[in-house]
């Protein structure tokens, strides 16, 4: 893959010259840091492009797309590829499933083009700019941040690891719970990465977690995370395992990665969900100029971040409550309609995917109604990430009813239209019931 992405490099070269440029991007975290990682590249080869992102990538979205310009799609575009076949210059940066065949005049740059590689689109959109320049070896730090957004951190991959010795970061081995820099009961309290019964959401419950464990306050403040001995580490973890008895709990010790952005040592997981938080409430230019070290919008990215929070806790709680729940064998469908936030509901699912609340290779589907539109997004995780192909349980789904479909095996969405929402329940019903009885 690092050949076609030599080549690729070497093909927007020739061709680019003086066109305008237009970026598309995805509004999570991996295609933010993508498309900095991309305008910082082409800023330094003095090119003139625009950065355009977006929630999803549609046949809507497509027709407002300039014809003359040349396009570069990241972390996203690898279910169009026929359509995006009809503009004169395109470049995909993804790592999506690809369920097409490539048309001739697509440079497309994807893992499950060749060996299936674990590497998030910032990593493939890093190893680009690096081939445009070695001077772009500095934007390793972001494509580390859009690797941790992905959840591609766990086993790392050959590609992901020559990022890592392109960075400049520390790696500690430790609780992944962020921000791991900051007070640890507030860190517990807005654990909703990792969720723990009586703490997640409650402030009362993570003081008295530490308790527990025997750490107490210093001149009024506890520890962070990362300022723990090795003795108050393993009392921390035992008394959070304690609260998960029966549970996979593989998922929440593993490397915090610390990053140099604003001058001082950041934990790039708290920093992704930052951005994250910022996209999905609909700052999408906020996330990008934290991105690129600008302190005002790191102050106000810290506010959205906080208010985000609350979103999540507020929705954990109305799942908690509501009745608008179908359950069957190993699956779980929650239908939030108005109640959560479409830009939110597949941080929910996954929030859930990682929770005690449902056993290993239980499929958890989540709906939420799009805010100013008559449709449906939906949101599938798989719990314990080892179960059943939830991309192909909605693609057999939506290929009866209609519906625009992406995302991978185990984290997959789509987007249905409000008037089908019946029927599609009834056929995803049908559809898990048929795969629970195969296995």
């Amino acid at each position: 893959m690092l050949l076609a992405i030599e080549k690729l490099a070497n093909d927007f070269l020739d061709i680019s010259g003086n066109k305008p440029i237009k970026i598309i991007s995805h509004h999570d975290t991996d295609g933010i840091t993508s498309a900095v990682i991309l305008s910082k590249a082409l800023k330094r080869l003095d090119k003139h492009f625009s950065v355009k992102i977006v929630k999803q990538l549609d046949i809507e979205t497509i027709k407002t797309l300039p014809k003359k310009e040349l396009l570069i799609f990241l972390d996203l575009g690898s279910n169009y590829l026929q359509e995006l076949s009809k503009f004169e210059s395109v470049f995909i940066l993804d790592h999506h499933e690809i369920t097409q065949e490539v048309p001739e005049n697509l440079r497309v740059i994807n893992p499950h083009l060749f060996n299936k590689e674990s590497i998030s689109a910032s990593g493939l959109t890093y190893l680009f700019a690096k081939q445009l320049s070695q001077e772009n070896k500095e934007l390793s730090s972001l494509a580390i941040i859009g690797m941790v957004g992905d959840m591609l951190d766990r086993e790392i991959s050959k590609l992901n690891n020559q990022i890592i010795n392109d960075a400049e970061v520390t790696i500690k081995k430790g609780l992944l719970f962020y921000p791991s820099t900051r007070p640890l009961h507030k860190t517990l309290e807005f654990s909703s990465s990792t969720f723990i019964p009586g703490v997640t959401g409650n402030s009362r419950g993570a003081c008295e977690l530490l308790r527990e464990a025997g750490i107490e306050r210093q001149n009024g403040e506890y520890k962070s995370l990362i300022e723990l001995t090795e003795e108050e580490n393993s009392k921390l973890i035992t008394a959070i395992l304690l609260r998960r008895l029966n549970k996979n709990n593989s998922d929440i010790i593993g490397n915090i990665y610390l990053i140099k952005m604003f001058n001082k040592s950041e934990d790039a997981r708290e920093l992704s969900a930052m951005i994250n938080a910022c996209s999905r409430l609909g700052y999408s230019e906020i996330a990008l100029l934290l991105c690129l070290g600008n302190k005002e919008a790191r102050t106000k990215a810290e506010e959205i971040y906080a208010s985000y929070k609350q979103h999540i806790i507020s929705a954990l709680n109305f799942v908690s409550a509501t009745k608008e729940k179908i359950e069957g064998k190993n699956y779980i469908i929650i239908n939030a309609r108005e109640n959560i936030k479409d830009t939110m509901i597949g941080t929910i699912a996954s929030i859930l995917s990682v929770s005690s609340m449902y056993e290993e290779g239980t499929i958890i589907i989540t709906l939420a109604d799009v805010e100013n539109q008559e449709k449906i997004k939906v949101s599938a995780r798989v719990a314990g990430r080892n179960g059943r192909n939830v991309r192909e349980i909605l693609e057999q789904v939506t290929s009866k009813i209609g519906g625009e479909i992406g995302g991978h095996p185990l984290a997959a969405g789509c987007m249905i239209n409000k008037n089908s929402c019946d029927i599609f329940l009834d056929y995803l019903k049908k559809a898990l019931e048929v795969e629970t009885i195969k296995v």
